[in-house]
Order: C-alpha cells, then structure tokens, then sequence
C-alpha cells in the first residue's frame, strides 16, 4: 500500500517539473526575445500553480543560465553580450564536434535518411518565415545526429547551450533572412555518407558558429 504522507510533495515536484519544462522549452526554441521579462505572478497564473513551483523553476532556469535576475529581483531572458556570444559560439564548436565525430561510426543509413528528412522539413519552415520551426527543426537536426554519440552527459552540455541561446537564436533568425536551409547540413549529411571524418567535423563546426558570428559583426 503506498503511503499518502508524500503526495503532497510529489504534487509540488510534479508542479515545478511542468513549469520548468514549460519555460526551457519556450526559452530553448526562441519563442521568446531576448531580454524579455516574467514575473512569478504571470508564471503562475499561466500554468496554474502557487508562486512556489513558479519560483522554484525560474531559479533552476536561473542557474542554468536560461534566465537572469537582478538584484532587484527582476526576471528575464538574456541579453547576451558579444563576448557571450562568442563563448557559447566557442563551446558549441567543441562540444557538438565531438558528439558528431563519435557519431560517425554508428551514422547508419536510416539515421542519414532521417536527418534528410528533418532538413526537407528545415526547407519548408524557412520558406514559411518560421523562425520558431526553424530553431525546433534545427536543434530537432543536431539532437538526432548527436544521440548517436552514445554521450548522454556532453550531449545534456550541449542542450545546456542551446537553452542559453534560444533567444539569441531568434534574433540570428530575424538577422539572416533565410530563404533556404542552412548549406552546412547537405555538407554534415554528405560526411556522415562518405565516412568523412574532418569533413564532419568541419562541417558542423562551420554551422554552429557561423550564424553567431553575424550577431557580434
């Protein structure tokens, strides 16, 4: 028989899981701008639980970089200097290198036919002017190749870096006026073919920096 004692803390955990994943997500697709503010009250309200999970989310979303707080207590999303920028550029270009060189030996053909498929639909939502179907289809790219790296802690890093970007990624979005998608990815899918192993390499790092780069030029 299960006891009833902590159900009330189980409700409260349940509670701070559905708001953090919540905001994370939002925050990691760019459906928010950078700089933009939240308060505990409109959290709250918006997901429908007390201030408490509310205030336990954004303070886990605070450590993890994907938002800020002032002294005064003021909540928002990043607004990332060009210093940041080039960081997270930098640590994206070590982290995701690494995860698609230990892809490589496990990138079967239906994972290739996979990512061509996400790339097709990359196509599509650029055509749309969908900047938060492209930074979904995007990540929804780098995360299926990534998997099969078999590295569940440097790929959590790598999320870790998106989540900090998200925002910043839909202002790239709105800066590049994309008409097609991204051409390092036929590259990545070329690599991944041909068992190329610096041209991989080289191809992910030129898309996971490229972009950024434009933001601090």
């Amino acid at each position: 028989m299960t006891s009833t004692a902590s159900r009330p803390a189980d409700i409260a955990s349940s509670a701070h899981d559905r708001v953090y994943r919540g905001l994370r997500t939002r925050i990691m697709l760019g459906q928010m701008s950078p700089g933009e503010s939240l308060t505990l009250r409109g959290i709250g309200k918006e997901f429908e639980v007390s201030m408490t999970p509310a205030r336990e989310a954004v303070r886990r979303l605070v450590a993890e970089g994907a938002l800020s707080m002032s002294s005064s207590g003021r909540v928002a999303t990043p607004e990332l200097s060009n210093e940041r920028i080039e960081e997270l550029a930098a640590l994206r270009a070590l982290i995701e290198v690494e995860l698609a060189s230990r892809a490589l030996p496990r990138a079967h053909m239906a994972l290739i036919d996979r990512l061509q498929t996400i790339n097709g639909t990359i196509a599509d939502v650029v055509r749309n002017r969908d900047s938060v179907g492209y930074i979904r289809t995007n990540l929804e790219f780098h995360r299926t190749l990534y998997l099969r790296a078999q590295a569940p802690a440097m790929l959590a890093m790598a999320e870790t870096v998106w989540l900090q970007l998200g925002p910043t990624m839909r202002a790239l979005y709105g800066r590049l006026r994309r008409s097609e998608a991204p051409q390092f990815h036929r590259l990545i899918i070329a690599a991944l073919k041909a068992g190329d192993e610096p041209g991989l390499r080289l191809a992910v790092r030129s898309d996971v920096t490229q972009g950024l780069r434009m933001l601090t030029s």
